[in-house]
């Protein structure tokens, strides 16, 4: 039985992670300790749902979260720090902290250690979020508990909810550019000074020529997408905020 424990204080717990070359104790009085943290935990680094959609979504909502007064989002999994820096390098996650809880003890100690023997998993995390301040739980969504991975509240858009429900959230902005583009960099700081966090799509990096086309129909950069509408290049965005 899964219970839930607001009103509690987060376990006593210190973490073996490595930075570099070199071995790190961080404990939990280093996260929580005078802090408004947001923390998520799911089952595993590299599985499906966790690299898709839980992990990326908090870290773009990262900047949200902070201007409603979360100071940091951290992410926790049965994995060791190795397995955890790895999936850090394969993810968008500079705006999170990945935890490795290697022995399990931070998820036994709130009550969340699950048997994945069926997975071959071993022990993991059931999948939750929690909002801690001060080292003291104030809320927390628990997956509901039936087979599978069910993934319905521990989500970054229930939390930022939960914390203001009247909150904005932004429309998802890509800029296709190339190097050393003028134009691009014109259209660059007109979203910056938006205020809109962007994903810059770098042709010959990230994206080819066909790719551009095939996406905005033209052959010229820079291209920006705001939530889902193909704005154009500096000039059409100039447009678009007129």
């Amino acid at each position: 039985m899964l219970n839930n424990i607001e009103g509690q204080k987060v376990p006593n717990v210190t973490f073996a992670t490595r930075v570099g070359e070199q071995w790190q104790s961080i404990t939990t009085d280093d996260i929580f300790k005078g802090k408004t943290v947001v923390l998520f935990a799911l089952p595993g680094a590299f599985t499906p749902t966790c690299s898709s959609t839980h992990l990326p979504r908090y870290n773009e909502l990262a900047a949200v979260f902070k201007k409603n007064g979360v100071d940091d989002i951290v992410c926790i999994s049965v994995n060791d720090t190795f397995v955890m820096n790895a999936w850090a390098q394969n993810q968008e996650a500079q705006n999170i902290t990945l935890l490795p809880d290697g022995n399990g003890e931070f998820t036994d100690g709130m009550g969340m250690l699950v048997d994945k023997n069926d997975l071959g998993f071993g022990k993991r995390s059931w999948r939750y979020s929690m909002l801690v301040k001060d080292g003291v739980i104030e809320k927390m969504f628990i997956e509901p508990q039936k087979p599978g991975d069910p993934f319905e509240v521990s989500d970054a858009d229930t939390m930022l909810d939960y914390i203001n429900p009247a909150q904005v959230k932004p429309e998802p902005v890509s800029i296709i550019t190339k190097p050393n583009c003028p134009f691009c960099i014109k259209a660059k700081a007109l979203l910056d000074s938006k205020g809109l966090v962007y994903e810059e799509i770098v042709l010959g990096q990230h994206a080819s020529l066909t790719s551009l086309k095939a996406l905005s129909g033209r052959e010229t950069v820079p291209q920006v997408f705001i939530g889902g509408q193909h704005i154009g290049g500096s000039d059409d965005l100039e447009k678009h905020f007129a």
